[in-house]
């Protein structure tokens, strides 16, 4: 599935909550299923930088070159939203996630229902997404040169 499909998803799949309880219970849910990072990977290497609550990632290119992000966090909201991020990036080449827009952020209000520092890493753990692909993106080109 494409970045768009899976955010459409997700949109679809918010529209059919009544209010923003039933939403946090739903992402809290999401992050319970969440594809976790490597034990070893829980350093300070892998923590993002911003974040209110400590949240780890991981990047690996498998054989097609698209990204597998794994990641834990130690706060439930928190590991429902980058849950929900992983599952629109993840299995993606690094040109798409790196030039992805996230819409269904905005579309679900999920933006607007977090705190400040919330929001705010919200956007360092997309940053660190978009920098992971960059990464992967350059390798790729370095090794075709």
């Amino acid at each position: 599935m494409t970045i768009d499909q899976i955010q459409q998803e997700i949109i679809d799949e918010f529209s059919f909550f009544e209010d923003w309880m039933e939403k946090y219970e739903y992402i809290i849910d999401l992050g319970k299923g969440l594809p976790l990072i490597d034990a070893t990977k829980k350093n300070p290497d892998h923590l993002i930088k911003g974040c209110q609550s400590q949240v780890w990632l991981d990047a690996q290119a498998n054989q097609n070159g698209n990204i597998q992000f794994t990641a834990d966090s130690d706060a439930i909201i928190t590991k429902g939203i980058i849950a929900l991020l992983i599952r629109v990036l993840s299995n993606q080449t690094p040109q798409e996630i790196a030039s992805s827009e996230l819409r269904f952020i905005d579309a679900i209000g999920l933006k607007e229902h977090l705190s400040l520092t919330r929001s705010n890493g919200l956007v360092s753990m997309i940053k660190q997404m978009k920098l992971y692909a960059l990464a992967y993106q350059h390798k790729a080109q370095e090794s075709n040169d």
